[in-house]
């Protein structure tokens, strides 16, 4: 009986997956604008080519933070680095669904000819 009430709630949630109210795109978006407390979108910009996050001087020298371009990294590095913490990247605890509706967002994004 278990083992049915299982299988059972497993077929409804994947029909519930098919009928979202929004694309995995559309979800991806919304978590890159704000996955976690802070967006992505602060370091890498609206369509993940990356921008200026801060400048300073160190020992007199002018210098640049800048997010990186992130629209060009295969699936698995992209996961890798959105996993970790280290260095300005702050470490997110995101699931497998999210960093991939993350990627796909950026995917479709780089296609797309509008600035």
């Amino acid at each position: 009986m278990k083992r049915g009430c299982i299988l059972f709630f497993l077929i409804i949630l994947s029909y519930a997956k098919e009928d979202s109210f929004i694309t995995t795109e559309e979800y991806g978006q919304e978590l890159y604008k704000n996955p976690r407390g802070i967006g992505c979108i602060q370091c890498h910009g609206i369509n993940g080519k990356g921008k200026v996050i801060a400048t300073y001087k160190e020992k007199d020298k002018q210098k640049i933070l800048r997010g990186p371009d992130i629209t060009k990294l295969d699936f698995k590095t992209f996961k890798t680095k959105t996993l970790q913490d280290k260095g300005v990247m702050p470490k997110y605890y995101l699931t497998d669904e999210e960093i991939q509706a993350i990627y796909l967002f950026l995917k479709k994004q780089s296609l797309n000819k509008t600035p």
